[in-house]
């Protein structure tokens, strides 16, 4: 049976339902998918689909978010690709038409909600579905944001610094737990900004992503030097980036920061 569904992207695809043979080119997704119960149908992920971390020693690889192997994917015969606007690279996914995608487009909590249960309806997993927004839910409205808010410039990059504005999942899970986006009015989702505009916007806080730039130790140091009126921490870049059911351990780790 076929039957059509509307990304994110407002583009129809049409599906084999309930698919069988399903690649994801999104870690957050690829993590979705297993604890959907559809670890038989994952056939292909990409290299940094690391949770859990049997699907790399399991699953095919079909590269990376931003290169990947199309005739290893078309090998595969899938009859579904799940992939994101941000994450993946458009002209890739163009070549891959031959297959159905579905791309989504998430920037807050809320689409991340809405987003789980599309896919549990895209792949036969409805009540699976509610059950994981049903947990995230329950653990975000037991919850207790810091209040007053604290500032703070989160960082995902270095040379040149790059940073997140308000039209970002980043930011819309930094103000869950408690965080106020000191460039939330930068016009680029992912400005680049200089060491001068972090010292002038005196952020309370500075976060240096693990992701997708390897933040370490070291540039705490180097930049406790810098900002010496900034709280520099290292954070977890998978708890505030990663949508899906990633999104359960969100909560437990903002109270561990905290």
């Amino acid at each position: 049976m076929q039957k059509t569904f509307i990304d994110h992207l407002n583009r129809k695809i049409l599906v084999n339902f309930p698919p069988k043979r399903i690649i994801s080119l999104v870690p957050s997704i690829s993590e979705l998918i297993y604890d959907l119960d559809l670890d038989k149908e994952l056939v292909g992920i990409t290299r940094y689909c690391i949770h859990p971390g049997s699907l790399l020693k399991e699953k095919t690889i079909v590269g990376g978010t931003e290169n990947v192997d199309i005739k290893l994917i078309n090998s595969l015969k899938p009859d579904l690709i799940l992939a994101n606007k941000e994450e993946n690279s458009k002209n890739e996914i163009e070549k891959l038409l031959n297959t159905p995608i579905f791309v989504s487009n998430i920037r807050t909590f809320d689409e991340a909600l809405s987003f789980i249960i599309d896919i549990g309806e895209l792949t036969d997993r409805q009540k699976n579905a509610e059950n994981i927004v049903s947990q995230i839910l329950d653990k975000f409205n037991n919850f207790k944001a810091i209040q007053p808010s604290k500032s703070v410039a989160y960082l995902v990059w270095k040379e040149p610094f790059i940073t997140i504005n308000r039209n970002t999942f980043i930011n819309d899970m930094l103000e869950k737990a408690g965080f106020s986006n000191v460039f939330s009015h930068k016009p680029e989702s992912y400005p680049k900004i200089s060491l001068e505009e972090i010292a002038k916007a005196k952020p309370e806080y500075i976060f240096l992503s693990s992701e997708p730039y390897p933040f370490t130790n070291k540039h705490i140091i180097e930049y406790e030097k810098m900002f010496p009126n900034s709280k520099i921490l290292k954070v977890d870049g998978e708890i505030f980036a990663w949508y899906g059911s990633h999104l359960i351990k969100a909560t437990d780790y903002f109270k561990q920061l905290l």
